[in-house]
């Protein structure tokens, strides 16, 4: 069994858990970022990377609440630009490969 964020890949993967897996991505980066122990992650931590991904969501046509392969690409996409203001392109690749690896088993 892979776990990749919280998902267990050797299951079906539906778009909501790809879409969950995206905000559970950004928020350890997040937290990697600035410096947070896992003792310091909080809430409204997780709460201001989910509002990225949901202002991400918007900005594509896609839907937050029903996501589907085509918005959820179009949000990668949207934050691959977004996080090259505050990432090195290495972690932003790694990151974008292991969401990768959720995509690509939607529809399967």
């Amino acid at each position: 069994m892979t776990n990749v964020y919280g998902i267990d890949t050797s299951r079906p993967v539906t778009a909501l858990m790809v879409r969950d897996a995206v905000i559970s991505c950004f928020y350890e980066a997040h937290c990697a970022e600035t410096g947070l122990s896992p003792d310091e992650k909080s809430p409204a931590n997780k709460e201001y990377c989910k509002t990225i991904i949901k202002k991400a969501f918007n900005d594509t046509g896609g839907n937050f609440d029903k996501p589907d392969k085509k918005s959820i690409l179009g949000v990668l996409d949207n934050l691959i630009e977004f996080s090259k203001n505050f990432r090195d392109p290495s972690i932003i690749e790694k990151h974008h490969k292991e969401i990768m690896a959720l995509v690509d088993k939607l529809d399967k």
